[in-house]
């Protein structure tokens, strides 16, 4: 396993760390529908939560950058098909979690409602 890799399954499991120490339930980890899959679905009393994890090495917080238009549309068709799967009633929101720094010393930014499914 190449270390981006190792790094980035770190990432992930430090998110989900993350989410459940703040109360989230974490339903499901890299599920995939098709080709496309989401990082990590969690949900609280009031969300389901799709959240992309990013982990680099510098700090990048502009959501543009982190998640690009493309991929939120898959983002978007991915939890659209999730929430029709388990006919779920719940409002939905996106999340990024991103992880910054080495294997040693990590920081975690969590952004909720990082971006908003368009209409198109």
């Amino acid at each position: 396993m190449s270390e981006s890799h190792s790094l980035g399954r770190k990432g992930e499991a430090l998110a989900a760390e993350h989410l459940q120490k703040k109360g989230y339930k974490i339903r499901h980890r890299n599920w995939v529908s098709g080709r496309n899959e989401v990082d990590i679905v969690a949900e609280n009393k009031d969300y389901v939560v799709f959240v992309e994890v990013k982990t680099r090495s510098e700090e990048l917080l502009d959501v543009r950058e982190l998640v690009p238009p493309k991929k939120q549309k898959i983002l978007e068709y991915v939890a659209h098909s999730y929430i029709r799967r388990y006919g779920l009633d719940k409002e939905s929101r996106f999340d990024v979690i991103v992880i910054t720094g080495d294997e040693d010393n990590l920081k975690i930014n969590h952004i909720e409602d990082a971006f908003y499914p368009t209409l198109r």
